[in-house]
């Protein structure tokens, strides 16, 4: 029985539930392999190092939001096109999508490099911290396009039927890039280059390792020779957006709530929020993972036009969220100290101002599932401007007016208010169009 078979035949729930734990799985290892540098060059090289690494960190952000820009819009059209049986298509898409994104990458790498001590010193490096930040990002930005290839690969290996690989490849990416930061860094005293090199070799090898599935029988991912076309460029940059508004949006909502603690509440309200934004990382990961794993099969059975199974889809993807919102907010309620001391060891004014604020922050996740099923729910039915509005509104639209007036009016403390007011109004709005426009999920 082939992929396709499975996926129109297979019960809903296991089905879903088959790309669910390797999908969030995958997410959620993939935000704490970006943290992993940062632990290893604090206790093995210095304060000064971390902070230069630390700076470095937004170009993981960047190539990170063009593979998932071009790899989301890609995978849709390519689970779309085997949902029709139309696996040519399918083949020219996958063909497509993977040499844009290269070139894309190259372009925007080459242009870092020549550009490499101003990029650094927009990014808050100084003269203390360049050093570190120049040797890091040279070589991060050198084999960058590994880690744009990994990415991608993973999402077209999970539409193409095969999440545990997906899933597989990231973990071995994650594990191989703690070993080696160990021996590059404590060993062989390679410093702040013993860390590029371990996340660059950790990365070409989980790519290696993703690169398995080309020889599975079941895999429909091929390259061919002709496969440009225009309209399908236009189409995979038009559906992937909202994906790149996700990503793109975290640095700047971190800027924007840094600035804000900053004014309100002193250094120790930036400390406090970037402990329950540790936590925060890792949770929206896996809301996320939800989305990616509803992708696939959603856009499959939207091009097998069969629109029964996906809007049985919706309601499975939504439930899932709430489900895992409560269990957030019940989390938060109960054990705000302990989750908090988990992620750093601050003076006791810090750590109560972070529990607090956790609590009222964590309110958020009861809605951000809604939002984030629904907008990859749109995107994976090639609805992009419905998608792309959801993220916008919770990310910008939303939360700046949000953040500005909540604080002037309710004090210091309503800061931790504007994500669970951007989600949950976003929410509403959602079910109140979805409401007034039952057709848009079913059609």
């Amino acid at each position: 029985m082939t992929t396709m078979n499975v996926i129109e035949t297979r019960p809903l729930k296991p089905l879903f539930l088959s790309y669910l734990f390797p999908a969030m799985i995958g997410m959620v290892l993939m935000s704490i392999n970006i943290l992993v540098d940062g632990i290893f060059v604090s206790h093995g090289v210095g304060p000064t190092a971390l902070a230069g690494v630390n700076i470095a960190v937004p170009i993981f952000s960047i190539l990170l939001s063009i593979s998932l820009w071009i790899g989301m819009g890609g995978a849709t059209l390519y689970s779309i096109a085997l949902g029709q049986n139309n696996v040519e298509r399918a083949h020219r898409i996958f063909t497509l999508s993977f040499f844009a994104m290269i070139a894309v990458v190259v372009v925007l790498i080459i242009s870092l490099l020549f550009n490499l001590q101003s990029i650094a010193y927009l990014f808050g490096a100084n003269d203390s911290t360049y050093p570190y930040v120049k040797e890091y990002l040279y070589i991060i930005l050198l084999f960058g396009i590994f880690y744009t290839i990994e990415n991608m690969l993973s999402i077209f290996i999970r539409n193409d039927g095969n999440p545990k690989l997906a899933m597989i490849g990231l973990i071995t990416t994650s594990i191989l890039n703690i070993v080696l930061n160990y021996l590059f860094i404590f060993v062989l005293d390679y410093g702040v280059t013993g860390c590029a090199l371990a996340t660059v070799i950790s990365t070409m090898t989980g790519a290696a390792v993703l690169c398995l599935h080309f020889f599975r029988k079941q895999s429909q991912l091929k390259f061919v020779r002709k496969f440009f076309n225009w309209a399908d460029v236009k189409s995979i940059f038009a559906i992937g957006l909202p994906s790149f508004i996700v990503e793109a949006s975290v640095a700047v909502i971190v800027i924007l709530f840094n600035v804000t603690f900053l004014h309100y509440l002193g250094d120790d309200g930036v400390t406090a929020y970037a402990m329950v934004n540790y936590i925060h990382t890792v949770l929206l990961m896996m809301f996320y993972g939800i989305g990616m794993a509803l992708q696939p099969i959603v856009s499959y059975h939207y091009g097998a036009k069969l629109m029964n199974r996906v809007t049985a889809l919706l309601k499975i993807g939504i439930t899932t969220a709430l489900i895992l919102g409560f269990v957030i907010v019940f989390a938060a309620m109960l054990f705000p100290t302990q989750i908090i001391a988990v992620f750093g060891d601050n003076t006791t004014e810090i750590r109560e101002m972070a529990s607090r604020g956790f609590v009222q922050f964590a309110i958020g996740y009861l809605f951000l599932g809604i939002n984030m099923v629904f907008a990859e729910f749109f995107q994976s039915i090639e609805k992009t401007r419905l998608a792309s509005l959801i993220m916008l509104l919770r990310s910008i639209l939303l939360f700046v007016p949000a953040l500005i007036v909540l604080p002037i009016v309710f004090g210091a403390n309503a800061i931790w208010w504007t994500f669970p007011v951007a989600e949950s109004i976003t929410a509403l709005l959602i079910l109140y169009y979805v409401k007034k426009n039952p057709k848009t999920i079913s059609s």
